[in-house]
């Protein structure tokens, strides 16, 4: 009776180390993926900041441009 119970409890042990290894093995899988879809939206942020960036300085030569129109309008009449 002895040997049958620490036949089995290896047997469990052996099972259950098998089991938490392949589980880890998956949680790293997903956590890698999960990293290189954060790169990912990363390189996405810092784009859209460029371009906001570089939207914001054309945005502010047609503000100087309408100013100096406007100027001239009101010289003229």
């Amino acid at each position: 009776m002895t040997g049958a119970v620490i036949t089995i409890s290896i047997i469990l042990i052996l099972v259950g180390g098998s089991t938490a290894s392949v589980v880890a093995y998956f949680r790293l899988q997903r956590h890698r993926s999960d990293a290189v879809a954060m790169a990912h939206y990363r390189k996405l942020a810092e784009e859209a900041t460029a371009q906001q960036e570089v939207l914001q300085a054309q945005l502010r030569l047609v503000d100087e441009r309408l100013s100096s129109i406007e100027e001239l309008l009101r010289s003229v009449g």
